[in-house]
């Protein structure tokens, strides 16, 4: 008889103003985001590493302020019209890539701020390593105010491995939470690679999640 294969666990992202895990290094630029009437020049940038809350941050501003949200890589010059009808979020602009999605920021840039609107920005680089072509555009963009995340302390990485355990209703051992923290890549992005994988591990060998499931998944990890 062949064993059916493990069922996922629906995972269940939380997004909101309460979700967000507040420490040391993520705690201005959430300050930042809550003071958006006073951002000079209508603008903010939103810069840190895979993982470290950006996404996050943008889906809370949106909820305060009503804004649209939308990936730098999915602007075209149709879409500027509707999108600088009000507040706006662009995500990943440090991956806009293409002469047509950075001529399309270019003009939405123009337009909200002709109409008084609010603008965020996020990327994984400052802007100055952003790709892009424009000189107006990144002199434009380089002056405006900007929020760095930080790589996370133990205490923000305990409680955002937590966090993604619990969006995938799994119940994990206070000491498998300390030994990942003492082991792994002091990264959100590995944080959220090691749960996925720990996760999947679970699931197809049947096995609770503990400190030695933990140790071989993070050694196929470094593999």
């Amino acid at each position: 008889m062949i064993d059916p294969l493990p069922l996922k666990h629906p995972r269940l992202p939380g997004l909101g103003r309460d979700d967000f895990v507040i420490a040391p290094s993520n705690a201005v630029a959430l300050a930042m985001i809550d003071g958006w009437r006073s951002w000079p020049g209508d603008k903010l940038v939103v810069t840190g590493p895979p993982g470290s809350g950006k996404t996050h941050l943008a889906h809370i501003w949106a909820a305060q302020s009503g804004a649209q949200i939308v990936a730098a890589r999915d602007l075209d010059s149709d879409s500027v019209p509707a999108l600088a009808e009000g507040p706006l979020a662009v995500e990943d602009a440090d991956r806009i890539g293409g002469t047509a999605a950075e001529n399309a920021l270019f003009h939405l840039h123009n337009l909200i701020k002709a109409q008084g609107h609010p603008l965020l920005l996020t990327g994984a680089l400052a802007v100055g390593g952003w790709p892009l072509t424009l000189p107006d555009l990144k002199s434009r963009l380089q002056g405006a105010q900007s929020a760095v995340l930080d790589l996370p302390d133990d205490t923000l990485l305990t409680a955002l491995l937590a966090k993604q355990f619990g969006e995938r209703q799994l119940n994990v051992p206070p000491a498998v939470l300390a030994y990942l923290v003492r082991h792994m890549d002091r990264s959100f992005d590995t944080a959220r690679r090691v749960v996925s994988a720990l996760d999947r591990a679970s699931l197809a060998e049947r096995r609770a999640i503990n400190v030695p499931l933990a140790r071989q998944v993070l050694e196929e990890i470094a593999e």
